[in-house]
């Protein structure tokens, strides 16, 4: 028996150590809904984001801003509660015109990540 384990011991040692661990990663905005850069001939009613992780509850923030630099977003970012990986905020009826979109998120990490795009509102 205590060959056995004297045998064992380094096996589980070398398994352990190829094992794959989890690494915590900073979220990356994959999609949006407008696109970066997209141009729209119906402006959103919604700016929706979503990430490659889900990120905290806590410190979201999204923002629309117009081409005068005013904000155009009703201030209701929200987190959609069965896809924590996806943020949303209502906006105001929009103008043509090129606006910019905001972010600050929280990781699962506590990394902080802040983005912003762009899309146009065709006439």
């Amino acid at each position: 028996m205590r060959k056995l384990t004297t045998l064992l011991k380094p096996l589980l040692l070398f398994v352990a150590l190829l094992s794959p661990v989890a690494a915590s990663a900073h979220a990356i905005l994959v999609k949006s809904q407008p696109a970066k850069d997209e141009e729209v001939v119906e402006a959103p009613k919604q700016v929706d984001l979503w990430f490659n992780d889900p990120v905290r509850s806590e410190y979201k923030a999204l923002a629309v801003i117009d081409s005068e630099g005013k904000r155009v977003d009703n201030r209701d970012v929200e987190q959609d509660l069965l896809d924590g990986s996806h943020i949303h905020a209502t906006v105001e009826a929009l103008p043509p015109g090129t606006y910019t979109i905001r972010y600050r998120v929280v990781s699962q990490d506590t990394h902080i990540v802040t983005g912003k795009f762009q899309f146009t509102v065709k006439p």
